[in-house]
């Protein structure tokens, strides 16, 4: 199907308030240590030239923390030092007397931003932390990336570690531009299925295997290919390190990949809802929407969110209603109505619903969802457009489904006009098989109920008369209808 020019990159999603956003922010586990461990370091604490701790202060801002003493207290403490740090919740200044470029380490001024600021102050503080979290998760550690070379005896430190020095990094196989477009990747897929959940908030966890396979297989793939199914696996593996790693920020709930996958040597690619299960999952939470969409809204890329038009102008809403899931375009229906006099959001309507243009059948689509969240208010200004060629049979739907009385019958053209019209916003706003099954299920019925259907349709100066039935004639699986519908596209062309 023919999705239309004014579809949205992204699907609607609907956010929380600034309020419960910071609150969410403040809360995480990363912002929440970094804030304390802000507040520790108001007296001073001394730190090397790349800004980090030495393993005895590190220990005591992990007491400072309530963490123990082990591996696993001391990472999540260093997480959140660089947190802090990053996003200027403690401040790193040289000390004067040294060369080494060791410092000392105070409370930053970011620190009264989160404590006594507004939530878009808050929300700015942890953005920047995401962020570089974000930038260390896509970039792996020097020993991962070496570790499966050969010849490495020479790089080996006295203590285990690797030397940089003694690598050529230029023999790596790895695009640090590359990996970060694949994170991104998958957080955009992430957001994009949270969108086209039906409430937009994508409350339901997503199997890692279906995240790898839309950040990395093209748009129409149906199924995996043979050659597909390692690169997603070996992606899977990937994206759970990541997203165990971007957890701390509290952009999403991860549950990680079951290790008897990777010690399961008859372990492969997913075949069943329990098998899948053993593979983790991940869904973004509400900060994660904010955050992604954010990032997508700096990069250019259209991203609405509930509310988003409740100030625009007619012609903008019913521009995007269309395009937008049934429960989430009532909302914001809702939402654009509020305050306002029926009568004349009716009138407002109808006139940004005329038009020749190719945007005109998706606004017929999104007045027609206005008029029905209408009540009686509106029936005035429905009345004035009956005798309206591109509005009478809208309207007169609307006056059907409320019993009104005193309707005339509508010109047989204007009912043609309206077929017309209402498949050409179908098919600008569906890009579904399913919804090609629709489009032959409902031209089956107009033949059947008018035989003379296509010898009649044809004449209506509809502007999009002949793109439809040339779609109904690609997409209709009964041959002579396929054919009659043809014909008649090529006589509506030839009108032109």
């Amino acid at each position: 199907m023919n999705p239309g020019d004014a579809r949205p990159a992204m699907p609607p999603v609907r956010l929380p308030s600034d309020e419960e956003l910071a609150r969410d922010a403040l809360a995480s586990p990363l912002m929440s240590r970094a804030i304390e461990l802000a507040r520790w370091a108001a007296a001073g604490v001394p730190v090397d030239a790349d800004g980090d701790l030495a393993d005895d202060r590190l220990a005591s801002a992990a007491a400072a923390l309530g963490l123990d003493g082990g591996d696993e207290g001391l990472g999540l403490a260093a997480d959140a030092w660089h947190f802090a740090v990053d996003t200027g919740l403690v401040r790193v200044e040289e000390d004067d007397d040294g060369d080494d470029g060791a410092g000392t380490a105070t409370t930053g001024p970011e620190l009264e931003l989160v404590t006594g600021g507004d939530p878009a102050d808050v929300l700015d503080v942890w953005t920047e932390g995401f962020e570089a979290v974000l930038g260390d998760a896509a970039t792996p550690t020097l020993e991962e990336l070496v570790g499966g070379m050969p010849d490495l005896a020479d790089a080996i430190t006295e203590d285990g570690g690797i030397d940089p020095s003694a690598i050529d990094l230029d023999a790596l196989e790895w695009d640090p531009d590359e990996e970060a477009e694949f994170l991104d990747g998958a957080l955009a897929s992430l957001y994009m299925l949270a969108g086209m959940d039906e409430a937009g908030q994508g409350a339901s966890m997503i199997p890692l295997p279906m995240v790898a396979a839309a950040a990395l297989l093209p748009e129409d793939s149906e199924e995996l290919a043979d050659e597909d199914v390692n690169e997603v696996m070996a992606a899977v593996l990937k994206l759970d390190d990541q997203f165990a790693a971007l957890t701390g920020t509290g952009l999403l709930d991860h549950r990680p990949v079951d290790e008897t996958v990777l010690t399961d040597e008859e372990a492969g690619s997913p075949d069943g809802d329990d098998d899948l299960s053993r593979y983790g999952a991940v869904r973004l939470t509400p900060l994660g929407l904010y955050a992604i969409r954010r990032r997508l809204t700096d990069a250019g890329v259209s991203a609405p969110a509930v509310g988003d038009l409740a100030g625009a102008d007619a012609a903008a809403l019913l521009s995007a209603l269309p395009l937008w899931s049934g429960r989430v375009a009532r909302e914001e229906g809702e939402r654009w109505l509020a305050g306002r006099d029926a009568g004349e959001a009716a009138t407002a309507l109808l006139a940004a619903a005329r038009g020749d243009d190719a945007g005109g059948p998706p606004r017929r689509l999104g007045c027609q969802l206005m008029l029905s969240l209408l009540g009686d208010g509106a029936e005035k200004a429905v009345r004035s457009v009956l005798d309206d060629p591109q509005l009478g049979g809208l309207a007169r739907v609307w006056l059907a489904d409320r019993d009104a009385t005193d309707v005339p019958e509508p010109p047989a053209e204007m009912m043609f006009w309206l077929t017309i019209d209402s498949i050409a916003a179908h098919l600008a706003t569906s890009d579904r098989e399913d919804d090609e099954e629709e489009l032959r299920k409902l031209v089956s019925a107009l033949v059947r109920e008018d035989e003379e259907f296509f010898d009649r349709v044809w004449a209506t100066g509809h502007p999009a008369t002949a793109d439809v039935l040339d779609a109904v004639g690609r997409v209709h699986t009964d041959r002579t209808i396929a054919k009659q519908a043809r014909r008649a596209a090529f006589k509506a062309r030839s009108l032109g």
